[in-house]
């Protein structure tokens, strides 16, 4: 799952105006996840045309079948892989496979259930593809919205996880360039995994001056997510920069000597200059025009 580089601008735009950037990615599942919904229409449609059964099995022979990429087979089902490894240990496709298809008949089992308890619940979708349109019983309905609630939930988990990791390394060479710091003064290529490490794990970014690294550590986190902060601080970090920080884990950085810059602030990004200035970092100070600047820049970079 990519993020575009159109949206990684945006993002990294937002952040360093001191700006919501989270409706960039509720942008992006909503334009992902229509995308989906549509094209899974059209393949009912073909699906419940072409089968002889009047049954559910039409359901799994067109969106079950072995055939299929591991990932839809999951989805289809109701289950994602990100589940699967998690309830079975391993998301190998003959597993992911063996899971789906024992989670479909559970499913399956659980609406017939419902569907005779709820007897007085009439549910039927319609969908029209030109000028063939097909129905979907009761059954049906629940096990393709399910399809979709599922399909929704793996689509927001993986663009917020990645789009921390897509904008991290930009976002810190974006205000580097801002505040015109010489490369020599900086170090972005070390986003790889460093075997040194006790635990190994990927390294962000780090100023550099007189032949010492200083690690800059960057979580785009919210409110919600304070566990974020307490993992930077056990790593001991030089430098923490966010979208957002309580006043509890600034006190505890600065108590830790770990610098911090909060975007989401007022001006937030002009305290990295504090951190330039702790350790010794050549930089001008800056007074342009952001919205000129981040365009040019940007555009350079990503």
């Amino acid at each position: 799952m990519t993020l575009t580089d159109q949206i990684v601008k945006n993002i990294i735009t937002r952040l360093i105006k001191s700006q919501n950037y989270r409706i960039e990615i509720v942008n992006l599942i909503n334009a992902e996840f229509l995308q989906f919904a549509v094209e899974f229409f059209k393949k009912i449609v073909l699906a419940k045309l072409n089968s002889e059964d009047i049954t559910i099995g039409w359901y799994k022979m067109a969106f079950m079948n072995d055939s299929l990429p591991a990932n839809d087979i999951a989805i289809n089902a109701g289950l994602n892989k990100k589940t699967i490894s998690n309830m079975y240990g391993s998301a190998t496709r003959s597993i992911v496979i063996e899971a789906a298809n024992e989670h479909f008949e559970m499913l399956y089992n659980s609406i017939q259930s419902l569907i005779e308890m709820e007897k007085e619940v009439e549910l039927t979708l319609t969908i029209k593809l030109k000028s063939v349109s097909i129905e979907l019983n009761v059954s049906e309905s629940l096990i393709v919205i399910n399809t979709l609630a599922v399909k929704r939930a793996q689509l927001r988990g993986g663009l917020w996880s990645t789009a921390g990791k897509s904008v991290e390394k930009y976002l810190m060479i974006t205000l580097c360039k801002l505040y015109k710091i010489d490369e020599k003064y900086y170090d972005a290529e070390n986003f790889v995994k460093d075997k040194n490490k006790k635990v190994d794990r990927e390294i962000d970014f780090y100023l550099v001056n007189n032949g010492k690294k200083y690690l800059c550590e960057i979580k785009l986190m919210g409110k919600g997510n304070p566990e974020s902060a307490d993992a930077i601080f056990a790593r001991k970090s030089d430098v923490f920069v966010a979208d957002t920080l309580s006043q509890q884990n600034k006190n505890q950085a600065e108590e830790l000597g770990i610098s911090w810059v909060a975007l989401k602030d007022k001006d937030g990004f002009r305290r990295f200059e504090l951190v330039l200035d702790r350790f010794k970092i050549p930089y001008e100070k800056y007074d342009g025009d952001l919205d000129r600047d981040l365009l040019k820049i940007l555009n350079e970079i990503v």
